[in-house]
Protein backbone atom coordinates (compact mmCIF):
# COMPACT_ATOMS: atom_id res chain seq x y z
CA UNK A 1 0.00 0.00 0.00
CA UNK A 2 1.18 3.53 -0.80
CA UNK A 3 0.29 7.06 0.25
CA UNK A 4 0.45 9.74 -2.45
CA UNK A 5 0.91 13.23 -1.08
CA UNK A 6 0.45 15.80 -3.88
CA UNK A 7 0.85 19.56 -3.46
CA UNK A 8 -1.12 21.20 -6.26
CA UNK A 9 -1.55 24.83 -7.25
CA UNK A 10 -4.96 26.14 -6.16
CA UNK A 11 -5.94 26.97 -9.76
CA UNK A 12 -5.41 23.33 -10.84
CA UNK A 13 -6.63 21.55 -7.73
CA UNK A 14 -10.37 21.22 -8.37
CA UNK A 15 -9.84 19.76 -11.84
CA UNK A 16 -7.30 17.24 -10.46
CA UNK A 17 -9.58 16.28 -7.56
CA UNK A 18 -12.67 15.86 -9.77
CA UNK A 19 -10.81 13.61 -12.21
CA UNK A 20 -9.21 11.52 -9.46
CA UNK A 21 -12.61 10.95 -7.86
CA UNK A 22 -14.17 10.17 -11.25
CA UNK A 23 -11.48 7.48 -11.66
CA UNK A 24 -12.46 5.94 -8.31
CA UNK A 25 -9.73 7.32 -6.05
CA UNK A 26 -10.67 8.39 -2.51
CA UNK A 27 -8.84 11.52 -1.46
CA UNK A 28 -8.39 13.79 1.53
CA UNK A 29 -7.97 17.48 0.71
CA UNK A 30 -6.01 19.95 2.84
CA UNK A 31 -5.77 23.70 2.17
CA UNK A 32 -2.12 24.77 2.31
CA UNK A 33 -0.03 27.82 1.48
CA UNK A 34 3.24 27.84 -0.43
CA UNK A 35 6.16 29.52 1.29
CA UNK A 36 7.87 31.19 -1.67
CA UNK A 37 4.94 32.94 -3.35
CA UNK A 38 2.64 32.71 -0.32
CA UNK A 39 0.04 31.45 -2.78
CA UNK A 40 -2.78 29.04 -2.09
CA UNK A 41 -2.15 25.36 -2.71
CA UNK A 42 -4.12 22.25 -2.07
CA UNK A 43 -2.44 19.17 -0.64
CA UNK A 44 -4.21 15.91 -1.37
CA UNK A 45 -3.62 12.54 0.27
CA UNK A 46 -4.49 9.34 -1.59
CA UNK A 47 -4.14 5.87 -0.13
CA UNK A 48 -3.83 3.30 -2.91
CA UNK A 49 -2.37 0.00 -4.01
CA UNK A 50 1.00 0.20 -5.73
CA UNK A 51 -0.45 -1.01 -9.05
CA UNK A 52 -2.65 2.13 -9.21
CA UNK A 53 0.21 4.62 -8.81
CA UNK A 54 0.68 5.17 -12.54
CA UNK A 55 -3.02 5.90 -13.06
CA UNK A 56 -3.02 8.49 -10.25
CA UNK A 57 0.17 10.11 -11.59
CA UNK A 58 -1.29 10.27 -15.10
CA UNK A 59 -4.38 12.12 -13.85
CA UNK A 60 -2.35 14.56 -11.74
CA UNK A 61 0.06 15.19 -14.63
CA UNK A 62 -2.75 15.71 -17.17
CA UNK A 63 -4.76 18.14 -15.04
CA UNK A 64 -2.05 20.28 -13.42
CA UNK A 65 0.22 22.32 -15.62
CA UNK A 66 3.15 24.62 -15.03
CA UNK A 67 2.93 28.13 -16.41
CA UNK A 68 4.88 31.35 -16.19
CA UNK A 69 3.53 34.28 -14.20
CA UNK A 70 4.93 37.75 -13.58
CA UNK A 71 4.79 38.80 -9.94
CA UNK A 72 5.75 42.09 -8.30
CA UNK A 73 8.67 42.10 -5.91
CA UNK A 74 9.55 44.49 -3.13
CA UNK A 75 12.84 45.67 -1.76
CA UNK A 76 13.24 46.99 1.73
CA UNK A 77 15.02 50.34 1.93
CA UNK A 78 15.17 51.78 5.40
CA UNK A 79 11.77 51.97 7.07
CA UNK A 80 9.53 51.08 4.12
CA UNK A 81 9.04 48.84 1.14
CA UNK A 82 9.51 50.16 -2.36
CA UNK A 83 8.51 48.42 -5.58
CA UNK A 84 11.20 46.96 -7.78
CA UNK A 85 11.31 45.08 -11.06
CA UNK A 86 8.64 42.39 -11.52
CA UNK A 87 9.97 38.83 -11.70
CA UNK A 88 8.80 35.98 -13.91
CA UNK A 89 8.25 32.74 -11.98
CA UNK A 90 6.91 29.30 -12.79
CA UNK A 91 3.65 28.43 -11.01
CA UNK A 92 1.24 25.53 -11.20
CA UNK A 93 2.01 21.91 -11.70
CA UNK A 94 2.29 19.54 -8.79
CA UNK A 95 4.87 18.26 -6.36
CA UNK A 96 4.15 14.61 -5.60
CA UNK A 97 5.56 12.32 -2.91
CA UNK A 98 4.96 8.58 -2.63
CA UNK A 99 5.25 7.08 0.85
CA UNK A 100 5.20 3.46 1.95
CA UNK A 101 2.31 2.57 4.27
CA UNK A 102 3.01 -0.16 6.78
CA UNK A 103 -0.53 -0.46 8.01
CA UNK A 104 -3.92 0.86 6.94
CA UNK A 105 -7.19 0.59 8.84
CA UNK A 106 -10.47 2.31 8.12
CA UNK A 107 -12.17 2.76 11.48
Amino acid sequence: MKMVLAIINYDDAQDVINNLMKAGFSITKLATTGGFLKAGNVTILIGLDEDKLDAAFDIIREHSSSRKQVIPTTAELGMGFFPSTPVQVEVGGATVFVLNVERFEKL
